[in-house]
């Protein structure tokens, strides 16, 4: 059945259904021995030492970091929260067909179809259950997604999603297209309700699978280090993360903390006292990777919701873009971004 959904998205005629079998047969080989995480496409070049270039899509004119995670875009100043992945199989026409597989076993939360409804084109979101945490891989650009594939699919590693492909709101040239792949953690599942308040009259077709919605780890860190660790665990990998910035936010109950408790630390105070505020550790992109909870005796009575604590000027020299902070003249303080943040994970 998986073949069959393939012949029928990414080309016709006996030669292309060929090249599909094989293709499938490679990756599914690959991903045998895959551990935590594994490649998403049967590009493996990114676990060969070197080998950048065969691996990632760079934007016209730069290298191959332009394709990768972080502060690699417009001189360091814009983010990319996810990888391009380069096509390694092309039909007569130079479309690629190079299968996308799912990374790890999970379940299909979101398809969406229609690639003129967002900047990820077609893209499919699979969530799973890791050492505790709830992650989601990310899959766009996808020229087309695998029939029947939808909402509540349940996918084991290397199960089949759909064809890479170029689809987007903006025009991908041919010789671009890739894989956009993301890990995210989801932010809140009230994000269509903020979304409305946040950005009155603009609209919101994808729910809580909006981009804006999922905090991004760097897929290379996660695929390269699964693969060649047996022992990898994701959650001591996320708590691992460079702090970059503490803030205290006075707020309780949000969605963050019913979805990701394990990153809550301890206080005894609080325990005792109860918890009037939430000190939280952010990564450069904004991941809460520790939040603990402080006792109104460690708060002061009064004070603004949001305050920044602290700011790891070394990490802020490295990752810029996200524009959580800035420093004025009085010192560090919470950017509008960083404040959009807070007020998306806390409402």
């Amino acid at each position: 059945m998986v073949l069959d959904s393939l012949q029928q998205v990414s080309g016709r005629g006996r030669s292309c259904r060929c090249v599909l079998v094989f293709l499938l047969f490679q990756a599914l080989t690959l991903t045998a021995e895959a551990g935590t995480f594994q490649l998403p496409t049967t590009n493996d070049a990114l676990l060969k030492e070197g080998a950048e270039d065969d691996f990632f899509t760079p934007t016209p004119g730069k290298t191959w970091s332009s394709g990768s995670f972080g502060c690699v875009r417009s001189q360091g100043y814009q983010l990319h929260e996810g990888i391009d992945i380069k096509a390694q199989e092309r039909d007569r026409r130079g479309e690629p067909i190079d299968p996308v597989f799912s990374a790890a076993a999970g379940r299909v939360v979101y398809v969406n179809s229609k690639s003129g409804n967002s900047s990820y084109g077609n893209y499919v979101v699979v969530a799973h259950k890791i050492d505790r945490v709830e992650v989601f891989t990310l899959y766009a650009h996808l020229r087309a997604v695998k029939q029947g594939l939808r909402a509540g699919t349940e996918l084991k590693g290397g199960d089949a999603i759909g064809v890479m492909g170029r689809t987007a709101t903006y025009a991908i040239p041919r010789d671009r297209a890739h894989l956009h792949f993301e890990v995210g953690l989801l932010v809140n599942d009230r994000f269509d309700l903020w979304f409305q308040e946040a950005y009155k009259g603009s609209r919101n077709t994808h729910g809580k699978w909006n981009g804006m919605n999922l905090l991004g780890l760097d897929p290379v860190e996660l695929l390269r280090q699964s693969h060649r660790d047996p022992s990898f665990n994701l959650l001591e990998h996320i708590r691992e993360q460079e702090v970059f910035c503490k803030v205290l936010v006075r707020a309780h109950g949000f969605s963050w903390l019913q979805r990701y408790p394990m990153l809550v630390k301890r206080n005894e105070r609080a325990s005792r006292e109860g918890a009037a505020a939430f000190e939280m550790w952010l990564t450069f992109n904004g991941i809460p990777i520790t939040l603990i909870p402080r006792a109104p005796s460690e708060v002061p009575v009064k004070g603004d919701k949001v305050e920044l604590l602290e700011v790891n000027e070394e990490a802020y020299k490295k990752g810029q873009c996200c524009k959580l902070v800035s420093k004025t003249s009085k010192g560090w303080v919470l950017g509008s971004k960083g404040k959009r943040l807070i007020d998306l994970l806390v409402y």
